[in-house]
């Protein structure tokens, strides 16, 4: 797969040095502080804040405020939504305040609640609004403002690749395509060559994003749309290493290969849930955490006994949660062992 290894190369947005090209999507309710970590410790050239809502981080909610927080990690990447400019403004101020290296605009996500609000993939209707606001985040901050979207609202506005083309002039700095309409959601194929139209179009660097999972995926993205980068979403459930695996197929050296299963894996996973109570607290990180722990149980055992997967997706004692997971993914000898070792 000779087409990966531009993936193994730096990609510059002005003062900001990415790594690779190989990127985590940002994904609400996923891609929190503690799965930006693991992502990044397997080698993922970038890594997205959750989509954070302009208007609440305008005002000061909480909930905002945790998603803009800074990691700590080399490049801090905070994705904003809105309708209005304003909000749009003070909340790339807010995030650029709170150290965010670039700052990204949705236009692409399909949830109801969103494009109900007139925001996400809503915005690809009305492209004129939707470019106050890209004027207004630019204008607002020093940092570089890029943008996410997909290929327009359904098959009779397909405005990718106009769209794209006046972000750019407006001062965008990368943009990342979603080879579906927002009313596909995630049915069917993403439409990789669909793409290709918008790299022809534009000058800063472009990403494909929809259905990359593995180095094949993003082999055959790559040669179809034309892009300098990809994008990796939901492949990342239950494996935050996926966007790392990718990046080393290319020939990039950072971060470290997937946890081997047995051990090393409940371990992992353990240790994932430990650090989304950490980070919500514990009757918070209870709920929070079991959308991971299904991943991984899905991908990683799937042939799990449903009354263990019950234990652990419904248990409110955190030890029980814990000793349940070593229990479905360590082998019976390992779990003697350490069984006998308390």
């Amino acid at each position: 797969m000779s087409g990966l290894v531009k993936l193994a190369d730096p990609l510059a947005l002005g003062s900001v040095t990415i790594r690779n090209r190989v990127f985590l999507a940002p994904m609400s309710g996923v891609t929190d502080e503690a799965f930006r970590r693991r992502a990044h410790a397997h080698g993922a050239g970038l890594v997205v804040s959750e989509m954070v809502a302009s208007g609440e981080l305008a005002r000061g909610r909480l909930d905002s405020g945790r998603r803009v927080r800074h990691s700590g990690l080399p490049v801090h990447m905070v994705q904003l939504a809105g309708r209005e400019a304003g909000h749009m403004a003070e909340a790339a101020r807010i995030a650029e305040a709170e150290g965010a290296d670039i700052i990204d605009i949705n236009m692409g996500c399909p949830a109801k609640k969103v494009t109900g609000g007139y925001s996400g993939s809503a915005l690809m209707r009305d492209p004129d609004h939707a470019l106050t606001l890209i004027d207004a985040v630019v204008g607002a901050v020093d940092v570089p403002v890029t943008l996410k979207m997909r290929l327009g609202w359904d098959e009779t506005a397909l405005n990718a690749p106009p769209s794209p083309r006046r972000a750019e002039q407006a001062g965008v700095r990368m943009i990342t395509v979603h080879g579906r309409t927002r009313c596909q959601f995630y049915k069917g194929r993403a439409d990789w060559r669909a793409i290709a139209r918008v790299k022809a179009a534009i000058t800063v660097p472009l990403v494909a994003n929809g259905d990359v999972g593995i180095p094949a995926d993003a082999a055959a993205a790559l040669e179809l749309s034309g892009a300098d980068a990809v994008m990796i979403g939901r492949a990342s459930y239950g494996a935050p290493w996926a966007p790392g695996d990718i990046a080393r197929a290319a020939g990039s050296s950072a971060g470290n290969a997937a946890p081997a299963r047995g051990r090393d894996l409940a371990d992992y996973v353990v240790s994932h849930y430990e650090d989304m109570l950490s980070l919500y607290g514990t009757e918070s990180g209870l709920r929070q955490a079991r959308k991971h722990l299904g991943w991984y149980i899905d991908r990683h055992a799937p042939e799990l006994p449903a009354g263990l997967r019950a234990t652990i997706m419904t248990e409110h004692d955190t030890g029980r949660v814990i000793a349940g997971l070593r229990e479905a993914f360590m082998p019976g000898a390992d779990v003697q062992q350490e069984q006998a070792a308390a």
